[in-house]
């Protein structure tokens, strides 16, 4: 079983966290916290496999909790759930090493997905002593391009762009991409219709007034 901890501010969020972990096969939930401090003694105390972590906590940011983790308890991982959608924080947590990152409010799936995905590279690196390359790829998630950039767009701007899709809890238009992405709406669009055109995005159409808008989630598989 992959002990978890959730952490959330609000109690009746917190419940309902927990409760989507415990539906899931393999997890269990040994604690619910509410503020940083009790998070920190949590996982000193019960050393988890996994904490669910908000970042508006009470007493301080769980961005700074999951510094703190980093470097005090590193066995730990972390999967940041938040509404919480600014750039700057969904960048600190990948630099600190969150395993994935879960904007609110979701439906269950969208979490079930990420904890399962999670429960796989737990086993996988459980049952190898050595890694190959394929291991490697297999547990960071292979960013290796099956065709190079086109002229004028970036491999930074393009893995900011899959981070955005990555973390996303439903599928995402260009001009909410761009947002999340700190882009303008063109520039966003040309990078979603490059991944969508490698395979690695898939597009739905929304149909409404006007011309129907085209919708894009990161491909998990």
């Amino acid at each position: 079983m992959i002990s978890t901890v959730v952490v959330d501010d609000d109690f009746m969020v917190a419940k309902i966290h927990a409760a989507f972990v415990e539906r899931t096969p393999g997890f269990e939930v040994v604690r619910m916290v509410h503020t940083g401090a009790d998070a920190l003694r949590a996982v000193h105390e019960l050393h988890p496999d996994l904490v669910l972590l908000d970042i508006y906590l009470p007493d301080r940011s769980g961005v700074e909790i999951l510094e703190r983790l980093r470097a005090e308890t590193p066995d730990v991982d972390v999967l940041v759930i938040t509404a919480a959608r600014e750039v700057d924080t969904v960048r600190r947590a990948l630099r600190g090493g969150a395993v994935n990152y879960l904007i609110k409010p979701f439906e269950y799936d969208a979490l079930r997905q990420r904890l399962e995905q999670y429960a796989a590279t737990h086993r996988h690196l459980a049952e190898v002593t050595a890694a190959a390359q394929s291991d490697i790829d297999r547990v960071f998630g292979t960013r290796a391009r099956s065709r190079p950039l086109p002229k004028g767009l970036s491999s930074e701007t393009a893995e900011l762009v899959e981070d955005v899709l990555r973390t996303a809890s439903s599928d995402l238009s260009a001009s909410e991409c761009a947002t999340l992405a700190g882009l303008s709406r063109i520039s966003a669009r040309r990078y979603l219709e490059f991944f969508a055109e490698t395979g690695r995005v898939g597009v739905r159409l929304r149909y409404g007034a006007g011309r129907p808008e085209r919708r894009y989630r990161w491909r998990t598989s």
